[in-house]
């Protein structure tokens, strides 16, 4: 199993059969995934020293500022007005943000 694949998935990066969250979260409820403490099969632990996700938090980064600007060029291919892109962004960014801190963590993991 690749690395990629693992990350979509959302599996253990060391063995890559149990899954690595609880919970995926629901930005409409206002819900944050919830991550499980270690492996079951190989016993990996998923929660690092504190400043390891620092990192993740990069990688958030730049998967937001992706988004945003997919979204920006999207609005301006149809010719919509800057105040309807704004819009656009916020919505786009608040539906993905469990899905950004989820694979922001996978990929950093």
């Amino acid at each position: 199993m690749s690395y990629v694949s693992k990350v979509l998935d959302g599996t253990c990066p060391k063995c890559g059969q149990t899954k690595v969250f609880k919970e995926k979260g629901n930005p409409i409820l206002f819900k944050m995934p919830v991550m499980h403490e270690r492996c079951s099969k190989c016993n990996y632990s998923f929660h690092r020293e504190p400043g390891f996700y620092f990192g993740a938090m990069y990688m958030s980064y730049a998967l937001t500022v992706a988004e945003m600007v997919a979204v920006f060029v999207i609005g301006l291919i149809f010719n919509l007005g800057f105040f309807n892109i704004f819009i656009g962004v916020v919505v786009i960014i608040f539906l993905l943000s469990t899905f950004n801190y989820r694979m922001s963590r996978l990929m950093w993991l």
